[in-house]
């Protein structure tokens, strides 16, 4: 029986994708659960009722491995995923590791999976969670509009820096509440992070953070080259999800009830729009969901052909752990 392996499981996203494969129905026994290095007798939950043994990493043998989905920094992977595919095995590298290798595809499932082709040694990357957030709902008005620019104000919450940066902010806020004075408690974050925003996402690169250049260096390996991105990146205090104000431009003109119908027929995608208070969707009610969700939805009247529309998501789970397997699934299915 192959099985599937899902490297950096200690990781908030390794620990999504295995919550995922349990729901999925997948048996305990058809995965691996690995970390770079992992002492005997480490365990992990596994769905409801089971636990995996976390094996290391370091003296794993892939044989018997159909799909590898591996979740941990870019060194860690440039390291190991070799040792994956000489055993044949099929890899999906969430990290930053082979980026502008032409021979490594990014893929998001339901825009352009038939890039599949171009991954010659059975790896492809998936792009950052929060340029799956805003690509996927666009995947139909780019097909008929063209989008040319996308300007995106992302808010994402503490879990993408791992539990570390989830731990920061209860840890703070529990502080704050007992009147305790913060010290020695910014070590994930340059700012306090409880009860605030935090204008910085990523390291710094000239003016702009990793995260800000990663939208628009991802968003052209998705949608092409001509797609112009500016991205402004902030953390809130919330522990999993992700809110984005997108701007969109399109080089024909664009009706906004024909960009909610188009929307609407995306897998993965729910249009909930109701002008009314509270007729919206938040970040808080979107954890632990698949799908992604649209609200305030209109014209941009300050460009022509314009729209801009509020967009949340599970950012663990509808930003990565979803895309990764699904990519897996295919890219698996086209080596059969």
């Amino acid at each position: 029986m192959k099985k599937i392996a899902v490297v950096g499981v200690q990781e908030s996203i390794g620990r999504e994708i295995l919550s995922y494969l349990a729901e999925e129905g997948y048996k305990p026994e058809q995965v691996v659960a690995l970390e770079p290095k992992s002492a005997l007798g480490n365990m992990v939950s596994f769905g409801e009722d089971d636990e995996l043994d976390v094996e290391s990493l370091d003296k794993f043998d892939f044989s018997g491995v159909a799909a590898a989905v591996f979740c941990v920094a870019a060194e860690v992977a440039k390291k190991y995923v070799p040792h994956a595919l000489a055993k044949g095995v099929k890899v999906v590298d969430c990290s930053s590791a082979f980026f502008g290798d032409p021979d490594v595809p990014m893929i998001i499932s339901g825009i352009n999976g038939e890039k599949l082709s171009a991954a010659k040694r059975g790896l492809v990357m998936v792009p950052s969670a929060g340029v799956t957030q805003m690509l996927l709902p666009l995947k139909n008005i780019h097909e008929q509009y063209q989008i040319t620019r996308i300007v995106v104000s992302d808010y994402t919450s503490t879990s993408v820096y791992g539990k570390e940066g989830m731990d920061e902010l209860f840890n703070q806020t529990r502080k704050i509440f007992m009147n305790d004075t913060l010290v020695d408690d910014q070590q994930v974050f340059h700012k306090q992070v409880a009860f605030n925003v935090i204008p910085q996402v990523g390291d710094f690169q000239g003016d702009e953070t990793v995260v800000e250049w990663a939208f628009n260096a991802e968003t052209k390996q998705i949608l092409g080259p001509d797609v112009r991105v500016h991205a402004n990146c902030a953390i809130i205090p919330a522990f999993i999800g992700c809110g984005q104000y997108v701007n969109v431009e399109c080089a024909k003109d664009i009706d906004v009830e024909d960009a909610r119908e188009l929307m609407k027929k995306v897998p993965g995608i729910v249009v909930f729009d109701k002008h009314v208070d509270g007729g919206y969707v938040t970040v808080n009610d979107v954890q632990g969901e698949n799908d992604i969700y649209i609200s305030r939805l209109r014209q941009d009247t300050s460009v022509e052909n314009g729209i801009s529309f509020w967009c949340v998501a599970d950012n663990l789970r509808a930003g990565v752990a979803k895309n990764a397997l699904a990519v897996a699934k295919l890219l698996t299915e086209t080596s059969d």
